[in-house]
């Protein structure tokens, strides 16, 4: 995949790397039949959460996305890079985001996890507990 060549040191910006990482991951999940819903959602004020990908599935179910990348598996790769802190700020961003639903439809939390150029989809990678 071409997007994946400017994801590693000395390939631009970490700005770079990080959306050529969502438009792959994006890519990836459209082409398993999700539909886009928003990108880069952050919550306001300080300390809040972002989330990189909100999709669709057919079934109606709303799925969160975090998309990590890293150059290879060692140290655990980048699924291993989603900690604790990092999940509950998305799970934060996401009860905002679902507080613009009267009635909030189902929803996942996924990972899509970018080891040199394999990309691994990893659906309810963790849960809103």
């Amino acid at each position: 995949m071409a997007v994946l060549k400017f994801l590693w040191p000395g390939r631009g910006t970490t700005r770079v790397r990080g959306n050529a990482a969502e438009d792959a991951a994006l890519a990836h999940l459209l082409a398993q039949g999700l539909q886009l819903i928003e990108r880069n959602y952050r919550t306001p004020g300080r300390g809040g959460g972002e989330i990189d990908l909100i999709l669709r599935e057919p079934g109606g179910t709303l799925v969160f996305v975090e998309v990590r990348a890293r150059a290879d598996s060692s140290r655990g790769g980048a699924a291993a890079s989603v900690g604790a802190v990092k999940q509950r700020r998305i799970v934060l961003a996401a009860r905002h985001y679902l507080m613009r639903h009267r009635s909030p439809p189902p929803c996942r939390f996924d990972v899509v996890a970018i080891d040199g150029e394999r990309i691994h989809w990893l659906k309810a990678a963790f849960d809103a507990a």
